[in-house]
């Protein structure tokens, strides 16, 4: 529950505001933070402060063991100084500040078995974070022009567009991830907005037919490998 595919994929492909690529120390630091909910480990947290050098980052986390071993991640780093970890339930924070992008990799097995693990269940299943409430947490959360970017199942990902156009939230990227080319949709990458907008689509194929990883896949995640 560490590091998975699930994580890597959206640190890499969440979209970046264009404030968060400039070093202009005249940014202010609420134009330019992130929210990372259910942050585990801190991977994505650690990847976005990689990739949005301007880029502060908020990790919220629920679990008690997981929010030390991400506060211990954040520690080590390089980018220490621009990441916070907050212990707590989001939906319960109230922070003064709005955030110009907030991503999440949320528990989505719904209506599924419990494993005899509650750390697994809490961060595997939906009952700790069902999706209406995620949707309308992240929008009071959001900053004006701001985005949530998210990963799901492909199975739950109409589902969660159905609640999230219901609340007022509108599509501007989504990307249908493939273990391989001929396989059923695995996951869904996809960002929203409280604007109207068009959406970009596109599709991410991880293996070739002969198991290796794809070039479209390695081109993502190739600065976040030591060797790749």
């Amino acid at each position: 529950m560490k590091v998975g595919t699930d994580g890597l994929l959206l640190g890499a492909w969440a979209r970046l505001p264009a404030i968060f690529s400039t070093t202009d120390s005249a940014v202010t630091a609420a134009a330019s933070t992130v929210l990372d909910i259910g942050t585990g480990s801190g991977l994505i947290s650690l990847m976005l402060a990689q990739r949005a050098p301007a880029a502060n980052i908020h990790a919220i986390e629920l679990d008690a063991d997981a929010a030390g071993q991400a506060k211990h991640n954040f520690d080590q780093s390089p980018f220490a100084s621009r990441l916070q970890l907050l212990r707590g339930d989001i939906l319960t924070y109230q922070p003064a500040e709005r955030y110009a992008l907030i991503v999440s990799n949320p528990p989505f097995f719904d209506n599924a078995l419990l494993s005899p693990d509650s750390q697994r269940n809490q961060a595997r299943h939906t009952d700790s974070l069902p999706m209406p409430l995620l949707l309308a947490k992240a929008a009071a959360l959001l900053a004006p022009g701001g985005s949530f970017a998210l990963i799901l199942p492909d199975t739950g990902a109409e589902t969660f567009s159905r609640i999230a156009l219901e609340q007022g939230w509108f599509l501007s990227a989504s990307c249908v991830v493939f273990s391989r080319s001929d396989n059923l949709p695995l996951r869904r990458l996809m960002q929203w907005q409280r604007e109207a907008c068009t959406p970009a689509q596109q599709q991410l194929i991880i293996h070739e037919p002969t198991g290796c990883y794809s070039e479209q896949y390695r081109s993502l995640l190739r600065d976040f490998y030591l060797k790749f």
